[in-house]
């Protein structure tokens, strides 16, 4: 069996490191016996390259990106962090992405909040990390969509806390155009951190109850599990 390197960002808030860790503790228990090891591209150790280099058989390691979007890290920095490990066989799998089970776990998350399906009133501002790359944050604005799917909501929209429009107040100016009488905010953030403490600050100045994070799931193991098992089935079939 190879092995699962769950490879995250790195922070430098305590809370996100740990997350990471709880991520992979619900990994080995959906899969007994798998070997998963955590490492971080910056900030936290151990560092990937580091991992890489002592791994007992690299050619059978996977990392596997604890990340949403396939954006810098996991095209670039991944990549050359283990093109410097100096180890060779090593695979990548994919990003988390746009997946249904993380949209179903913002709802359980809002539903946390008592928000109801039905709330005609309610507007949904989800919160996401914004990219350099415009097909990356399209991508990632596709959630918004999924999320209010079947609801009654007057709407749902995907603001950016980083670099591209809109901002928090841009899309929650916009779900009021829409006829939003009440606010709430969903981020698109697998872990506390500090930038989702930035997100919770601009809430509370304005008044807007906000959701949790993603956090450690079951659901998000299960499709960190999944990217892993997709890639060892991809390698098997070549």
């Amino acid at each position: 069996m190879s092995t699962l390197v769950l490879t995250a960002h790195g922070s430098k808030d305590p809370r996100a490191a740990a997350n990471v860790c709880a991520v992979a503790e619900l990994v080995e228990l959906l899969r007994p016996g798998l070997d998963v090891r955590v490492a971080f591209c910056e900030q936290n150790t151990p560092n990937l390259v580091d991992v890489l280099a002592n791994l007992p058989d690299a050619r059978r390691a996977v990392v596997t990106p604890l990340l949403l979007a396939r954006a810098y890290h996991a095209r670039v920095d991944i990549p050359q962090q283990i093109a410097r490990a100096g180890v060779h066989g090593v695979r990548q799998a994919d990003v988390l992405g746009e997946d249904d089970r993380l949209v179903s776990v913002v709802r359980e998350r809002l539903a946390e909040l008592g928000v109801s399906g039905r709330d005609r009133g309610l507007g949904v501002l989800m919160v996401a990390i914004g990219s350099s790359d415009g097909a990356v944050n399209a991508r990632t604005a596709t959630v918004a969509a999924k999320l209010a799917a079947g609801t009654r909501w007057a709407g749902a929209a995907m603001a950016f806390a980083t670099g591209p429009q809109p901002t928090v107040a841009d899309a929650a100016d916009h779900l009021r155009r829409r006829g939003a009488r009440r606010l709430v905010i969903a981020p698109w953030f697998l872990a506390p951190g500090l930038l989702p403490d930035r997100v919770q600050a601009y809430a509370r100045e304005a008044g807007i109850a906000m959701a949790a994070p993603l956090g450690a799931h079951r659901l998000v193991a299960e499709t960190v599990l999944d990217r892993y098992e997709q890639k060892v089935a991809a390698h098997a079939a070549a």
